[in-house]
Formats: C-alpha cells, structure tokens, sequence
C-alpha cells in the first residue's frame, strides 16, 4: 500500500486533516485510527461522557506515574481511542484561549502564530450561533453554539460572579476572555457535534481517502533521516505502508511522543537505555508536558435543581428515553456550560484562572454516585510554571508509557491555585446563591490557613483533562518541531496535535487543536 500522506491518528486534529486534504481531490490519504469508531448512542448523548471515558474499548485510560507534590498519588488521564478521538468523549466547551496565548507563542520566535495569524483559522473551523463577525465565523464546517441551559444554578452562579465585582460576558472566545458567563458548547439539535461527525464523515464518501480503524501503528518507517511510511498492526497482522509526500502524526500529547520514541526519535541516553536504534536525537522529544490542575469548591445543595435528581434509576431512564425520542431534556446538554476567566489576584496581567461550575458532586473521575444534592466550582491556573514528561517504560509499543505531570513542582502554581480557591469562595458566598447554599463540604469551612488550604490541594485537586505540548514547536534546541509543524532534523515527518504547543492555552484544549489542524492543512497543502 502506498499513499501521499498518511495521517496517524483519527483524533480531532486527524479527522479535520482528512477532510482538508482529501478536499481538492489531487491526493490518496490514508487516515490509520487504533480506536473503534465512534459512532454510537453513548457518544451522542452529550449527558453520557462518563461511558466512554470509563470503557477501555474507546479510552486509553492512561494514569500518571506517582505525582510527587499530590502525597505520589497517581491520576487518572483519560484519551479517547476511537474515530474522533477526545472530541468525541470530552465535556464539549469550546474554548479558543486568551488572544495573549498566541502573542506569548509568536514571541518564542513563531511569527506564524500571532493572534493576528491565527484568528482566521479558528473562524474557519466554526458555524457560529451568534452569528458571523469580525471575531467569530459563520460558515465553518462545525457548529458552535452558546448555550442556553436554563438551569436556575447557572444564573444564580453568573449573577453571584457580577454581585463579586466580575464582568458578565457573552462570549469568551470573542474580543476579550475575562469574565464570566455561558460557555460555547459543542452540542448541537440535542447531539455531540464531534470532530468525526462534522469533519469526517462529510468526507468518507470521497474516494482519495482510506480510513482504517483498529489499526494500530507500531512504527514510522524512515530511510535515514527521510520518512518513507508506517509499520501497522491490521486485524492481527503487521503490515508496510508506504507514503509519496509525508507521514503525519497525529496521536495526542502522549501517543505522538511515545510512538517518536519508539521509532528512534528522542532523547538518545533514553532510547539508547530502551534498546532502540537511533534515527535521531531529539532532546525535547516528552518533555515539556502540561496540564491544567482543578481544585473542586464543593457545597451542598438546598433545593433539587442538581444532576442528583437523576441518580434514581427511575429519572434515569426517563431522561434517557427523553433523549432517544427527540434528543431533548437533560441528556442532551453535558452540564458544563457555566463559567469564566478572572485574574487571582491585582498583580495578574491576565486572566490567569478559569472556573467551571457543574451542578452535581464529581467523586473519582464520576465513578462513584453522589448521595447527596451538591455543586462545584472547579478552579485551575491557566499557565502552570511546572512542567513533566512523556517517556518509555519498553520498546513495546503496546506498553504504555511513563507519564509524569509534575504538577505542583513549582510553588506559584501552588499560589496561584490557593488564590483561586479564595475567588471561588467569593463568588459562591454572594447573595445570589444563598437560596441554594448548604454546607460547604470541599474544602470545609473549617479549611482557613495556607497549610490547610495547601494540604487540600495535594490531597484532592484532579487532572482538568488537558495534557500539552510535549512535542513542542520551537526554535531553540528543546524544540521538536518547526513553526510550519516539521519534525527538526527529519523529512517528510510532520507533528499535526495538542502536543505541537509550546505553552498550555488559557482553557480546553479542543478548539485549539482544531485550529492548529486547520493551519498545518494550509502548511501541508502550499508545501
């Protein structure tokens, strides 16, 4: 088999290069996808994202190593393994980040990556439903839509924010970030609007794409330092495949790196140590992985306007049949709308934390039922200073890798997150939501003094599920690839993911990993 580009990876970033560059018709693609594909009812229903997340057959469920700064506990990291990848199995905010990210990124030497430069590609990726302006497009492949979930918690918490001194605004992903509000969401007539339905499927029936799926690459293939194709595992057969123009890799923050790696591209004292030949050392190859890190402000619930309402079997399937009949009632929002961007403290030059509330209590990633009606307020730094790694445990591709976040390693992550635990505080003790105001039961009132703040920290903040940058772009000698996406030192090899950025964004991860698909499209396509 051969093709001119080989895409690995039929994640969010996968599924919109697909599309793009099988859209002239000029090219063969072949898109190769280890996960099943993702086109079924627990996918769709945007209120059932703990199914997937919790089943191996459409999740990695990766954890971290011991985390030394959160008492070597090790978190769970969830990854989605199926045709759409994390878009298919995330929380569905759609958050661009803060213009200033793209500014810092274009500051490292990445011209290519100002605001200015990549304002249009987010407003290609999106139909809009405030409509098409100067910020925000209006004839993009993937509906994005403000919410409208009418739960009284949701006001009650943006009018507490106002009511603490913080802006309201209509849309963050517009001129300016700050403030507080609903979400953008990518739920659409009641259904997820994944990246595999809006970007993908539309391009199935062309006959220069080929889609695999259960096809796990063990290898990139290289003659010398050229890329020329993919070693495949196929229905239990191993299979080469070769490629015209380039190999692109496009597995997430923690494949993309591991499968460098394992085809001899990285730190060399570590592949040397791993028993893999060396195509070529690449110091940066793992490193430089970020996440953003919750903490949860919990308080019970007066009144039943929270998801407890529907833990009784009952409700469950009520709303459940709702759901299937018209794609209508709770099933068909995910609960996460609500939420904003504000600066922990005077001395922030932006807004450096981002909140979500959620109207139920979340207990191990969702796999313990809440006995009890509650809310949330999760809180985490927007630009963590600690930064972890992505390395081999084997040579076997199958194994899966040492992950270490670091969280907490530097102490102003520690700062910035005990001063957004005051915040959230703020906000939920103003007079709007005193009607729904019972016990506060994370951290507890009790929780006053830095240590105690601190010890709550280490003991229960949690993953916000956005693992980054471990395949950085760049120009100094940490870098992995170049600001048009090129792996430094090898032909024909190109790095299309959330692990290409150099520093975190400001919030989820999702649309800007669709942006930078769009943009390595274009990269690909003029090349």
């Amino acid at each position: 088999m051969k093709y001119d580009y080989i895409i690995i990876g039929g994640g969010s970033a996968g599924c919109v290069l697909a599309n793009r560059l099988t859209e002239n018709g000029k090219f063969n693609v072949a898109l190769f996808e280890a996960g099943k594909s993702s086109d079924i009812w627990k996918v769709k229903m945007p209120l059932a994202i703990l199914y997937t997340m919790h089943d191996p057959k459409y999740n990695w469920k990766y954890y971290s190593e011991p985390e030394p700064h959160l008492h070597n506990r090790k978190l769970f990291c969830p990854r989605g393994k199926m045709i759409g990848g994390c878009s298919a199995h995330n929380g569905m905010v759609y958050v661009r980040g803060n213009p200033n990210d793209y500014e810092r990124w274009a500051s490292f030497g990445l011209k290519n990556w100002s605001y200015e430069k990549v304002l249009p590609f987010f407003k290609k990726i999106e139909t809009w439903s405030g409509g098409e302006n100067e910020h925000r497009g209006g004839s993009g492949l993937l509906p994005v839509n403000q919410s409208k979930n009418k739960n009284p918690l949701f006001k009650a918490f943006i009018d507490s924010a106002s009511e603490a001194g913080y802006e309201i605004n209509s849309d963050m992903n517009g001129k300016n970030q700050e403030g507080f509000g609903m979400y953008d969401v990518t739920i659409n007539e009641g259904e997820r609007a994944s990246v595999s339905k809006h970007y993908l499927n539309p391009a199935k029936k062309r006959t220069n794409l080929t889609i695999f799926t259960d096809s796990f690459v063990e290898k990139i293939i290289f003659d010398g330092k050229k890329a020329i194709g993919i070693e495949v595992k196929i229905k239990d057969k191993v299979t080469k495949v070769f490629v015209n123009k380039e190999v692109i890799l496009s597995g997430g923050s923690i494949n993309s790196p591991q499968l460098l790696m394992l085809s001899g591209v990285g730190p060399a004292e570590h592949l040397k140590e791993k028993g893999i030949e060396i195509t070529h050392n690449l110091r940066g190859v793992g490193k430089n992985l970020q996440d953003h890190l919750e903490t949860y402000i919990q308080q019970e619930c007066k009144t039943s306007d929270t998801l407890y309402s529907y833990v009784n079997k009952f409700n469950m399937l009520r709303i459940g049949i709702q759901w299937f009949l018209n794609k209508s009632g709770p099933c068909s929002t995910s609960f996460l709308e609500a939420g904003g961007f504000a600066k922990s403290s005077p001395e922030r030059e932006y807004p450096n934390i981002q909140f979500h509330f959620f109207p139920a209590f979340v207990i191990d990633h969702g796999l313990v039922e809440p006995d009890r009606h509650g809310y949330q307020l999760h809180a985490s730094p927007n630009h963590p200073k600690s930064r972890g790694s992505i390395t081999l445990n084997t040579s076997n591709p199958y194994d899966y890798p040492k992950i270490l976040f670091n969280y907490l390693e530097h102490k102003d992550d520690l700062k910035q997150t005990i001063e957004a635990i005051d915040v959230a505080r703020k906000i939920l003790g103003q007079n709007s939501m005193k009607p729904f105001a019972g016990l506060e039961t994370g951290p507890g009132t009790d929780i006053q003094t830095y240590e105690l703040y601190e010890e709550y920290i280490r003991s229960k903040a949690e993953t916000a599920y956005h693992p980054s940058c471990t395949l950085k772009m760049g120009v100094d000698d940490m870098a992995v690839v170049d600001e048009k996406l090129k792996v430094h030192g090898i032909e024909n090899l190109r790095v299309v993911d959330a692990s290409v950025m150099p520093e975190i964004t400001s919030g989820n991860l999702n649309a800007p990993t669709l942006m930078i698909a769009e943009r390595a499209s274009e990269f690909i396509l003029n090349s």
